[in-house]
């Protein structure tokens, strides 16, 4: 089995082509074949090497790997079918429309984009399906030198004969199309310039592919890509096509309206073996009731034959449960190192280290550490300003219980030294103090977690307060009772 992925560097590696590169990559490994990478870049106006450099890294950070093609952006190319850049093969592409030129399987036309229009026009206007009339197919040889002389740039038409085209698709099972409805499509533009159905079929053929597995996305134009191999003379690839992945109310995931883009699930914080694991089930499954899969056993369990015919729904829970899963499997100094990206410089590793515990089943996604733990980076003005005076009172009381709180707070903090300010101590005698006032627990920590993190919510408080260290913690409960008086004051 040879198979490929190719996408165009026009724009960030998104969801749809990462199951694809995924699928191609699990069936070429479970089956010991080669897998390929090779770059669409013939649209010089959308291309960009950043674009090419975000699909390469982001496949890599998925863990996705190639047996051909370039490793890095703008490098060399590795493997017997180089170059594998759309943009460096121009002379095959030239090549093969000249052979198919002279079989009379393409002709050149003439017809201006104002010519064109206008027999969509007429053809709406009376109903028929829009394709090209083969005008300039029936041009006369005294029509086509008349061109030549206005130097009237002409594209390639491909001829397209009126046959059933059929298959057998590796996803969907038996698939027939009827080709006298697609009418001559171009195949490469005035200027010259090849397009994609014309591209697609010869890379496959130079560089060996035996499956073509896709989107479901590309089904319509596998007749064309089979019309193009049949008068090529090539040998025909099996083709799969893989479920469109939908939004939760059943649309199509569109780039334009949901959040596609691999790098931002990867900077806010997923575990790439989660998004492998997730996306591997966007289309498929083992047949058990297992989810937990990782990819040397996706790869050993991963058959096309098993792919939904359905479409896929995105289920944003379920990405976020199984990150959680992969989050808390770690050992407490492996997700230290997978939180650093995400924790300010000024927390030491060894700092970052002992948060760990307090902050693991919390976090659903490495980013959400930013937002858990910021209150020991940040200084106790900033902290002071994230939150409002309203959320220092407790839910069943009110301004006066949370002054108390602050104050029996701080004042037992104060008779604490160093040496017993810990989270067990602290946990015993802010839970006798509470009694001793006659609040309830959880009011009577609300307005303390509040005013040493800045949030409601938080790691657990007495770890929080250990972390915070004595002095800080003093600090800035003594700056929220005064905030809590100017508040009551205005």
């Amino acid at each position: 089995m040879r198979l490929r992925m190719a996408p165009s560097p026009t724009g960030p590696l998104h969801i749809g082509s990462a199951r694809t590169s995924l699928y191609n990559f699990l069936a070429a490994r479970h089956a010991g074949g080669t897998y390929v990478l090779r770059i669409e870049d013939t649209d010089v106006a959308r291309n960009s090497v950043e674009h090419e450099r975000d699909i390469i890294e982001g496949l890599h950070w998925l863990g996705i790997t190639w047996d051909e093609g370039p490793q890095v952006a703008g490098g060399e190319d590795i493997g017997p079918y180089s170059p594998y850049r759309q943009s460096e093969r121009m002379d095959s592409y030239a090549r093969e429309a000249a052979r198919l030129l002279d079989s009379g399987a393409a002709y050149r036309c003439w017809c201006t984009p104002d010519e064109l229009e206008a027999v969509r026009d007429e053809q709406e206007a009376h109903r028929e399906p829009p394709r090209y009339n083969r005008r300039c197919l029936a041009a006369t040889d005294a029509e086509r030198a008349a061109f030549e002389v206005e130097g009237r740039p002409s594209a390639i038409r491909f001829k397209v004969e009126p046959e059933t085209i059929a298959f057998d698709d590796l996803v969907r099972g038996r698939v027939e199309f009827d080709n006298a409805l697609l009418g001559d499509f171009v195949i490469v533009r005035g200027d010259g310039g090849p397009l994609y159905h014309f591209t697609v079929v010869v890379d496959d053929e130079a560089m060996g592919i035996s499956h073509v597995v896709r989107g479901e996305e590309h089904l319509s134009n596998t007749p064309k890509h089979i019309a193009l191999i049949r008068a090529l003379g090539y040998h025909e690839p099996r083709f799969g096509h893989i479920p469109l992945i939908l939004n939760p109310d059943r649309s199509k995931m569109s780039k334009r309206k949901s959040q596609t883009a691999v790098a931002a699930y990867r900077e806010q914080g997923y575990l790439p073996e989660a998004m492998v694991n997730f996306l591997a089930f966007l289309g498929w499954s083992p047949g058990t009731e297992e989810e937990i899969f990782t990819l040397d056993e996706l790869v050993a369990r991963f058959e096309l034959a098993k792919v939904h015919h359905g479409g896929a729904v995105f289920d944003q829970a379920r990405l976020d449960h199984l990150n959680g899963v992969y989050i808390r499997a770690l050992s407490d100094e492996q997700l230290a190192l997978r939180l650093r990206p995400f924790v300010s410089d000024r927390v030491p590793d060894a700092e970052l280290l002992q948060m760990v515990p307090l902050v693991r089943d919390r976090l659903v996604r490495l980013g959400d550490v930013t937002e858990l733990i910021g209150f020991v980076s940040e200084s106790d003005d900033v902290v002071a300003g994230w939150y409002a005076v309203e959320l220092l009172v407790p839910k069943k009381g009110g301004p006066e219980d949370a002054r108390r709180a602050l104050e029996r707070a701080l004042s037992l903090v104060a008779e604490l030294d160093e040496a017993d300010f810990s989270a067990d101590v602290l946990e015993q005698r802010f839970r006798e103090a509470a009694d001793d006032a006659g609040m309830k627990a959880g009011d009577f920590f609300t307005p303390v977690r509040v005013a040493v993190t800045g949030r409601t919510v938080s790691p657990p408080l007495f770890a929080s307060l250990e972390l915070l260290g004595r002095e800080r913690s003093l600090r800035r409960m003594s700056a929220a009772l005064a905030k809590l008086g100017a508040g009551s004051t205005a």
